[in-house]
């Protein structure tokens, strides 16, 4: 392991301005996007999409990094250039999505989950690094109304081991615990179940040797459930999640780079701002945004080779108001008009 690499890495993909585009959804995923937008779930017009997206050096110029699903790392560009290489290129860091999904955990509450990948991970991890990735990122799926110590340790050992394993093979481990978003939960059980989940996390990290210097975290910000009755302003949520994250995540740490977890694009550009705007904190914060980058460009896009430049214009505006707000620089008044 060359910690002094996996640092410099880390704090590329936390720098100033820029963060990661989540570009790694599954085939499935990928379906119900294209079906959203009348689009058929190809490989080639999956290819065409994220193409367009790796090709938009504009944009690009505000993420550090992307995450890729396996298909997309071995793809090459319609020009029969890798797809990854349009990447670099871009002056980006590749990056790849490690594990497999998620079953029911046995002998916890029903309904909860374990992400599953750790077989033949160190086999996989090797080919990833030789095609470019320097990056992984494994996630785990935390329900803030049906949790149990169970879920939780079982979760934050697998996000551990991996980790492990992407630092033996030079690869930085973006760790994912996120809990989710989707309930009736108040934005108090998110505080505390999120507090619960990051200090086993770091627990079990350490356990693990692996070093905080080459991680990139990747938290859930604390946000009210979206049924929730009361629902949460942005300064209240950028202030709930700094202290939580105070508490729990070392300074040693390089950066965090949020998920969005299905929140609106604005909204979510706009609780990173005010983070970053009250400051205080030891770490670099940006975004890893999934939805909340691509929405729109999926949607200017529609399949249509006419509407590449529009695709385009949508993920730079996207990219550069995230970036704005990685320096807590962004506003509703520089939102409405790059808009225009």
């Amino acid at each position: 392991m060359n910690l002094e690499a996996l640092n410099k890495v880390a704090d590329a993909m936390v720098q100033p301005g820029k963060g990661i585009l989540a570009a790694d959804e599954s085939t499935g995923t990928m379906g119900k996007r294209m079906e959203a937008i009348g689009v058929e779930n190809s490989a080639d017009n999956r290819r065409a999409y994220r193409e367009m997206m790796f090709s938009a050096k504009d944009a690009m110029a505000y993420v550090s990094g992307v995450i890729l699903y396996d298909e997309t790392i071995w793809q090459d560009a319609a020009d029969g250039t890798p797809l990854v290489k349009k990447i670099t290129d871009a002056g980006s860091i590749p990056g790849i999505k490690v594990d497999e999904g998620t079953r029911a955990l046995h002998g916890a509450k029903p309904g909860e989950l374990i992400t599953t990948g750790l077989d033949g991970l160190s086999k996989r991890l090797p080919k990833y690094h030789e095609r470019g990735a320097r990056f992984a990122k494994w996630r785990a799926v935390i329900d803030p109304t049906n949790i149990s110590h169970a879920g939780v340790l079982a979760n934050a050992h697998a996000l551990a081991r991996y980790a492990n394993l992407c630092q033996e093979f030079d690869i930085v481990p973006i760790v994912e615990p996120e809990v989710l978003m989707d309930g009736d939960n108040d934005i108090d059980t998110t505080y505390a179940v999120t507090e619960w989940v990051l200090k086993e996390t770091f627990q079990q990290l350490y356990f693990m040797n692996v070093k905080l210097e080459g991680i990139v975290l990747k938290p859930n910000m604390i946000v009210p459930g979206k049924k929730a009755a009361k629902q949460a302003s942005v300064d209240e949520v950028a202030q709930k999640t700094i202290k939580c994250l105070m508490a729990c995540v070392p300074a040693a740490v390089p950066g965090i780079a949020y998920l969005s977890g299905g929140q609106s694009d604005e909204l979510a550009t706009a609780h990173l701002s005010r983070m970053n705007e009250i400051g205080g904190f030891p770490w670099q914060m940006t975004f890893s945004y999934g939805r909340a980058l691509q929405a729109a460009p999926q949607k200017a896009w529609s399949g249509k080779a006419e509407n590449i430049a529009a695709g385009q214009a949508a993920f730079l505006h996207r990219a550069r108001m995230n970036g704005l707000a990685s320096q807590g620089k962004w506003n509703e008044i520089l939102e409405r008009q790059h808009a225009a």
